[in-house]
């Protein structure tokens, strides 16, 4: 058990950290080496198709990292409950959680009450619940937008600057193999071998990210959590699927949307003190 929770609050660090360092290189390997490559002094022709994949980039990164920051800014917890429970020994809950009655855990990381606790996010450092799930599928949302537009611009900077063809779907399936080789015989460079790994990993972030997104959408749209659905509770939603969207994304959803704001009212949390199992 305490080395269970010694990894996770290990990940716990170490994630943001990930994500921060994924993102710098991102932007430094886009205006430093992609935009002036793919498009080396643009005449009139193509300076709008410049400034249209600049534009591009920069709108997909703010949303996914204004959304990053409104999921942290507005956390789950509840503001009206400080104190911490014990768990017993015969508690179920015992990774990361601990069950509260009225829908309410315990993070043994966050080491606060969460409301509507869906799951914990080691990527944001902190958990995800009825406050900030509209904030956190956005941010999975423009993450995996930005990660496979990357993608696609380093394609393409490999076509350009290397002559690396991919109408062959294997030359991407090989190419991280044969990087690797080519840099301990020294044929390529370090950074060119940095760049294939952004590949995969833009690749990897992409296609999680959209899965986690269609997963969390459709577990709001039937008005459950993830902690309900590992518990083996089965919610019978009153309201219709309609309601339990318009419950996380609100009314404004369609300017959340575009721009990470706020769209939904913070109501005051729950009163009624909870009851432990």
């Amino acid at each position: 058990m305490f080395t269970r929770m010694l990894k996770l609050r290990l990940l716990n660090a170490v994630a943001p950290a990930y994500f921060f360092t994924a993102t710098v290189a991102t932007f430094i390997l886009h205006f430093g080496f992609f935009m002036p490559t793919i498009f080396p002094n643009p005449d009139l022709s193509l300076q709008g198709s410049t400034t249209l994949h600049t534009a591009l980039f920069l709108f997909l990164m703010f949303n996914a990292l204004g959304n990053y920051v409104m999921t942290i800014r507005y956390p789950a917890e509840s503001a009206n409950e400080t104190a911490i429970p014990v768990c017993s020994p015969h508690c179920s809950d015992k990774v990361d959680a601990h069950y509260l009655l009225n829908g309410r855990h315990f993070c043994k990381l966050c080491k606060k009450v969460i409301l509507k606790r869906d799951h914990h996010c080691f990527f944001t450092g902190n958990c995800i619940g009825n406050k900030n799930m509209r904030y956190f599928i956005m941010f999975c949302i423009y993450t995996s937008c930005t990660c496979l537009y990357s993608l696609v611009l380093g394609v393409a900077f490999l076509t350009v600057e290397y002559s690396i063809s991919f109408e062959n779907p294997l030359t991407f399936l090989t190419l991280l193999p044969l990087s690797t080789g080519y840099f301990f015989m020294g044929t390529i460079s370090g950074l060119q071998l940095f760049l294939v790994l952004m590949l995969y990993v833009w690749l990897g972030i992409g296609l999680v990210c959209a899965g986690f997104c269609c997963q969390q959408v459709l577990l709001v749209a039937r008005g459950q959590t993830w902690c309900q659905m590992q518990r083996g509770q089965l919610v019978e939603s009153c309201s219709p699927w309609r309601a339990n969207l318009k419950d996380v994304f609100g009314t404004r959803w369609i300017l959340g949307l575009i721009l990470p704001v706020q769209t939904v009212e913070m109501g005051s949390d729950d009163s009624d003190p909870p009851k432990q199992d």
